[in-house]
């Protein structure tokens, strides 16, 4: 109910409509049936056939008026559904982009895959089965039930007894399905979750040979979902065969109890056609209710799952500052410390430098030391746990969203390019750029390949770049970050796939092209950041040591160390 209070004011005009083209339906059903009872009593009677056909052309002209309530309501129903789903599925990605990578973790991008696809396609139809059966149902059994306590009491009271039984086989039914679909959606989670690994790592399940344990893996989710749906499919089938018990039954109720009124003499045959016709549409309506009751817990869940994401607000609040300030491209970080959501040890601590326009700060250690976690406070994918991140000497809490990512050019660890051409990946930070500038961004970024691609900048590159090498994915990467021309360029170990020939004139093209701007610079490679105005050394989330290549050879035991395991003593001089 929470999600339906998203439909928009014409929705619900639109819903009432289609309320009303259903009632209208059912009434037109309920006088099909007196016509039909006149028609039989005609016929027993050896009317004229001039007031039999009259009789047959009424029932020909509620029909088609049934058949074009039918046709209009499904179309209402089909079109107010299909455009909730749209917008449920658009708010969902849309509070989804604003998440930080904490509340992503949280879900977990399976779950997130499933919750705005399959959970949506679960409300669009119980809202569809809600405006038809739904309204229908109810409809169509008050109908029937007046129409039937008008005419025999006798007859009310076997339909009754025959809901009362059907109520009963519901309930137990219910009882039984209804916890089985909460376990459903979160095996669903687990099996989108284990497909996706697999196919993300692909190559290296090859390269390793572990293609059954895979598949082993995956069998067994895949049978926890079977076993699952298989559980409810057969707990439901029960369902026909006792809803054929009750119609059948109350049939043969209706009949016999006729045929003594008929010996009686106080009643017609046409009476026991009708009240057959009323009885089979009570129970109809029913088991239209009980559709709509199948497909509820299910829906309950998924609406659950959807709340659950769209009522998550992300930790990071984004200011309103627009980002004018007298400073360009100041970059400070003041007694940074940082620990992961629900860990009790900090994975930085106390980090102080400042880095001025212009200027080139690299950091370098170990695998582990919080190389790139520091530079994902830069952006805002975490905050500092402690201290301040600052920005032309303004706290990055204070800068709005796109103040603050209008001065950074990110080029992340892991190249990730969007299905498109080169020019669209190459203007997704800035769309108004002209080709000149564009080709210069890829000369600067020595992606000179491009041009020998067919199609050249109108290249199509696959879904995360996968018909690209990877070296030449990240340098499109650079590219991208160089094209938006920012104050602050974050390069989080993006030269990692070129070789030591491509890094070299790509560093010198950078420096030279970047001049005014800052550079901060993740690197494994001492080669990379030997020329940085400024290097600091992380060992285990603390800064060892701070200053230019040569006055780290001389003090820092630990660059040292990390500079000798990749140089002669001669190449680092």
């Amino acid at each position: 109910m929470k999600i339906f209070r998203n439909l928009k004011w014409y929705e619900y005009i639109l819903a009432l409509i289609s309320m009303a083209v259903t009632v209208t339906q059912v009434y037109f059903e309920m006088e099909l049936i007196d016509k039909m009872a006149e028609l039989i009593d005609k016929v027993q009677i050896v009317a004229p056939v001039a007031s039999i056909w009259a009789s047959g052309k009424w029932m020909l002209i509620y029909t088609a008026v049934i058949v074009a309530c039918s046709v209009v309501n499904q179309c209402l129903v089909t079109y107010v559904a299909a455009i909730f789903a749209k917008r449920l599925r658009a708010d969902i990605f849309k509070t989804v982009n604003g998440f930080s990578q904490e509340e992503i973790n949280k879900f977990s991008t399976a779950s997130l895959i499933t919750r705005s696809t399959n959970d949506v396609t679960q409300i669009q139809n119980i809202m569809q089965m809600a405006l038809r059966m739904g309204v229908m149902a109810p409809t169509m059994a008050v109908f029937s039930i007046v129409n039937m306590v008008k005419t025999s009491a006798t007859f009310s009271w076997v339909s009754a007894i025959a809901v009362v039984a059907m109520f009963v086989i519901l309930g137990f039914l219910f009882a039984f399905v209804m916890p089985m679909f909460t376990k459903i959606q979160k095996k669903t989670d687990k099996l989108n979750s284990v497909t996706r690994e697999n196919l993300t790592g692909l190559r290296v399940v090859r390269a390793y040979n572990t293609e059954k344990y895979q598949e082993e893996k995956f069998d067994e989710v895949n049978k926890d979902v079977t076993k699952l749906n298989l559980y409810v499919g057969r707990v439901m089938s029960l369902m026909s065969p006792f809803m054929n018990l009750i119609f059948n039954g109350l049939t043969l109720a209706i009949y016999w109890l006729g045929a003594h009124f008929i010996n009686k003499g106080t009643m017609q045959f046409s009476h026991i056609v009708e009240f057959t016709q009323y009885g089979m549409h009570i129970l109809m309506s029913f088991m239209f209710l009980s559709v709509v009751v199948m497909l509820m817990p299910r829906a309950v869940v998924s609406g659950k799952r959807i709340n659950e994401v769209l009522k998550t607000k992300s930790k990071i609040v984004f200011g309103e500052f627009d980002g004018e300030t007298k400073e360009k491209g100041k970059l400070e970080f003041r007694k940074v410390s940082f620990r992961y959501p629900d860990s009790e040890m900090n994975v930085l601590e106390d980090i102080n430098f400042v880095a001025n326009k212009g200027e080139t700060i690299a950091f370098i250690g170990s695998t582990g030391s919080g190389k790139s976690t520091l530079v994902n406070l830069i952006p805002r994918f975490f905050d500092a746990t402690f201290g301040e991140v600052l920005i032309d000497g303004v706290n990055i809490k204070e800068y709005s969203h796109e103040a603050l990512n209008s001065k950074l050019g990110f080029v992340p660890q892991k190249g990730i390019l969007f299905s498109g051409t080169v020019e669209e990946n190459i203007k997704y930070g800035a769309e108004n750029i002209s080709e000149e500038e564009m080709t210069k961004a890829l000369k600067v970024a020595q992606a000179d390949f491009v041009s020998k691609l067919e199609g050249g900048l109108q290249y199509q590159v696959a879904q995360g770049g996968t018909n690209v090498s990877g070296g030449q994915r990240q340098r499109l990467c650079i590219a991208r970050a160089i094209a938006k021309n920012p104050e602050i360029y974050v390069f989080d170990d993006s030269f990692s796939a070129l070789d030591y020939k491509t890094d070299k004139k790509l560093r010198k093209a950078l420096a030279k092209h970047t001049k005014d701007a800052t550079k901060v610079i993740v690197a494994q490679r001492v080669g990379t950041i030997m020329d940085a105005d400024k290097i600091v050394v992380l060992d285990n989330g603390k800064m060892v040591g701070c200053g230019t290549h040569q006055e780290l050879m001389k003090e820092c035991a630990v660059y040292q160390e990390i500079a000798l395991s990749q140089l002669s003593k001669e190449e680092l001089e």
